[in-house]
């Protein structure tokens, strides 16, 4: 279901609402911001300078450093006193990133999120378990608003107490799910203890998984380990929260909800404008947003663009799977490695699970690579041949697939750490 007509609008359309709002945005920062006002002077630009959407490049990036040296309110451009919600990031790499919203904020990620939902048709018939974590994370509050506006029930669960969530989602008849995909995987996990056929419980018909990278393998494996529809959302806070895009059940790729969010491709290196196609990072500019309006925003996600027009009617531009983080990127002895990658390999290969770990590390002057992968329930540790054949097929198909060595470590079923939230794939040594 379509929840706003301008999600299938014309091409035509759609930029003439870009423009105009874009030119409104850049327009209020200048005016209401310091930061943005000694960015543009620098560059010697002012509003009058955005006449074309392609002017846009005239613009400069925004990092999320700016965020946190402007911590915590420096990048507002509304007093306080019209904010009525602050978000804030972990700030596990130094200061938290703080966002504000205004009541019109508000509505605007109540709209896309609507939006999001409305593509699995999610309705007051749904009950929807919200797995996500409450709190100054995004996510709880970004689902539980948009689903209680949809006319759906909402149970806020939140994160954490595996066995506790399972019992709700089956004695409450969930029938949407809203979690990351590794604890989607997790709850499968724990709830096939029960038997073979545990999804005779269970209501569930679709979920909504975001807020980390994930293989099309993975994908799959959330789908059928509970029988489902996979929708996928994609967000990040500094821009609004989860809502930015969202995939539909008719082509690839995630619909952006772009009359709110202009999106680019830039080379993470140059800073260069790529055409639609070209792999690269996403940049998105805001071009609703009241409390903390951004301009060129360096999401450090690493996708791409392509405008066809979907199956399910929408116009939006649609944005692959995020890949991979620049951040997050592995240069393993001159190869760039993306987890996803990994994940893709193992998603391919029998005899393994998708739990996985990847432990990069030095011997002498070379980088060394280790993956912990998980095997098969079905796989008995003492059969020596069986698991040399699956770390065989495992280290050669990274070799042909990535033009990586490594060393695969298959340890038993439930032995790596699972996380309740975002799951931790990458351990590097080195740094």
């Amino acid at each position: 279901m379509i929840w706003n007509k301008i999600e299938s609008a014309k091409r035509e359309d759609i930029e003439k609402v870009q423009l105009k709002r874009l030119k409104e945005v850049v327009t209020r920062v200048y005016a209401l911001s310091p930061f943005y006002k000694q960015k543009f002077d620098e560059l010697g630009i002012t509003p009058d300078d955005i006449k074309s959407l392609e002017d846009i490049q005239k613009l400069p990036f925004t990092k999320k450093q700016d965020l946190r040296d402007n911590y915590p309110f420096g990048l507002f451009t509304v007093p306080m006193s019209e904010v009525v919600r602050i978000h804030s990031s972990s700030g596990t790499t130094g200061k938290p990133t703080v966002v504000g919203y205004t009541e019109h904020d508000m509505e605007v990620w109540d709209e896309v999120m609507m939006r999001c939902l409305s593509m699995g048709d999610v309705n007051s018939k749904d009950v929807c378990h919200n797995a996500y974590g409450y709190g100054l994370f995004t996510g709880g509050l970004g689902f539980h608003e948009a689903a209680q506006k949809i006319g759906a029930a909402i149970v806020p669960a939140s994160g954490g107490f595996t066995d506790r969530q399972l019992m709700l989602m089956r004695d409450f008849g969930a029938t949407v799910l809203f979690a990351t995909p590794s604890f989607a995987l997790h709850l499968a996990e724990k709830a096939r203890a029960a038997g073979p056929d545990f999804r005779k419980d269970y209501k569930l018909r679709c979920g909504f998984f975001g807020a980390e990278p994930t293989s099309e393998g993975l994908r799959k494996e959330v789908a059928e380990a509970w029988d489902i529809d996979y929708y996928e959302v994609y967000g990040l806070s500094e821009i609004i929260g989860p809502g930015v895009s969202c995939s539909c059940n008719k082509g690839r790729g995630l619909h952006i909800q772009e009359d709110h969010f202009y999106p680019e491709i830039i080379d993470p290196k140059t800073g260069e404008v790529l055409p639609d196609g070209e792999e690269g990072e996403l940049v998105i500019t805001t071009l609703t947003k009241q409390a903390l309006p951004i301009i060129r925003y360096r999401t450090g996600d690493i996708t791409r663009l392509y405008k066809e027009p979907c199956a399910c009617g929408r116009t939006f531009v649609r944005m692959e799977s995020v890949l991979g983080r620049a951040d997050d990127m592995l240069i393993i002895n001159g190869v760039n490695v993306y987890p996803s990658q990994v994940e893709h390999v193992i998603a391919n290969t029998e005899g393994v699970t998708l739990n996985y770990q990847i432990v990069a590390d030095k011997k002498g002057h070379l980088d060394k690579l280790e993956i912990l992968v998980e095997v098969s329930d079905d796989i008995m540790m003492d059969n020596i041949a069986a698991l040399e054949k699956i770390k065989k097929d495992l280290q050669q198909a990274l070799l042909n697939n990535l033009y990586i060595n490594a060393n695969i470590i298959l340890v038993e079923p439930k032995t790596i750490e699972r996380s309740m939230g975002k799951a931790v794939r990458i351990v590097d040594k080195r740094k």
